[in-house]
């Protein structure tokens, strides 16, 4: 069997009220990426500001040492809900069969309440960039059901990790 090609993946808690000891869902993330053998390259809290937020994904996608951004929160559609606003103009190509899959799935749990989230995903440039509720349990979800099995680079048919280089036009040293 072939070994797993680790990805640099930062992670974003976009939020008002939480800290990194506090932060369940950003928690989640960073400790399923490390244990599937990941490596976690950066991880931050952020307001929900939509410049401040904006000029942080940015920077993440800008920086050669992050592949994957997975972001949490900021998806709802209250007006503080800013996170899919701000990664808007970043976007070199949406992957919106994501979106969809994430609430097909969630629908099971929450039923038609699944409608308010703005969960998406993207191409920005050479980064992959996914925005997910705060929640931890359509953190979860989403980990578990979509992104873990889609960043591993033994996953088949096809998946993520084996199309960054191509996406990127270059080979990963």
């Amino acid at each position: 069997m072939s070994t797993l090609s680790p990805l640099r993946i930062a992670v974003l808690t976009v939020s008002d009220t939480r800290t990194l000891e506090t932060d369940k869902s950003g928690g989640f993330i960073a400790e399923a990426l490390q244990a599937a053998g990941h490596v976690l390259s950066h991880r931050q809290i952020v307001p929900d500001e939509l410049s401040l937020l904006r000029t942080t994904f940015a920077e993440l996608i800008a920086d050669e040492s992050v592949d994957v951004v997975l972001a949490t929160g900021g998806t709802g559609i209250t007006a503080r809900d800013v996170t899919p606003d701000a990664l808007a103009p970043l976007v070199t190509k949406w992957i919106p069969g994501f979106g969809e899959l994430f609430r097909y799935l969630s629908y099971a749990d929450i039923g038609a309440a699944t409608i308010q989230s703005r969960a998406e995903a993207a191409l920005c440039g050479g980064t992959l960039v996914f925005a997910l509720p705060g929640s931890t349990g359509a953190v979860k979800l989403a980990l578990e059901k979509i992104i873990l099995p889609q960043l591993d680079s033994r996953t088949k048919p096809c998946n993520f990790a084996e199309l960054l280089p191509r996406v990127r036009g270059t080979a990963r040293g």
